[in-house]
């Protein structure tokens, strides 16, 4: 994901809680609008209610938003240094597996590109589409890559 995707995505998140304080509703709509609501017919107490109800919901659904947009970047980007989610990626790789070597790329069914950066070896193996598991190192930022019936992992790095 570009870096200005990335930032706008986490402007979002933050900003959109701030904004959500809206003018009051009658600022909203035109006089027009106003009195075709039937809302000129509210007494001051009542329209200081509907716009104090009104915050209240554009607020939990910007925080509904904002929560939505977090986890899809973080969704998107995990892999990427440090950034985004830690969780597992399970997915298939597109097309046959034939095993481990440094270099190798290895693209997912979820679009990801993923390159081995260790000289972990499988040699001889061969699948169509293997179920693969790539998790995160306990400490630091090293991904490792496993292929489903196979016990040998191997360190990779997201590259798309």
């Amino acid at each position: 994901m570009p870096v200005r995707s990335i930032f706008l995505a986490v402007l979002l998140c933050f900003a959109l809680p701030a904004v959500a304080q809206q003018q009051p509703i009658e600022a909203r709509m035109t006089p027009d609008e106003f009195r075709a609501a039937g809302l000129d017919k509210l007494d001051a107490g009542e329209l200081e209610q509907l716009n104090a109800w009104l915050d209240r919901a554009i607020d939990k659904e910007s925080e509904k938003v904002a929560a939505t947009t977090r986890k899809q970047v973080e969704d998107q980007n995990r892999g990427f240094l440090s950034f985004g989610s830690d969780e597992p990626v399970t997915g298939r790789i597109n097309g046959e597996f034939r095993g481990f070597a440094r270099g190798r790329e290895f693209t997912l069914d979820n679009g990801q590109v993923w390159r081995q950066t260790d000289s972990a070896s499988l040699a001889g193996a061969r699948r169509d589409a293997p179920q693969v598991t790539i998790s995160p190192s306990l400490v630091g930022n090293a991904w490792y890559m496993s292929i489903e019936g196979y016990n040998t992992r191997a360190k990779v790095e997201r590259i798309k």
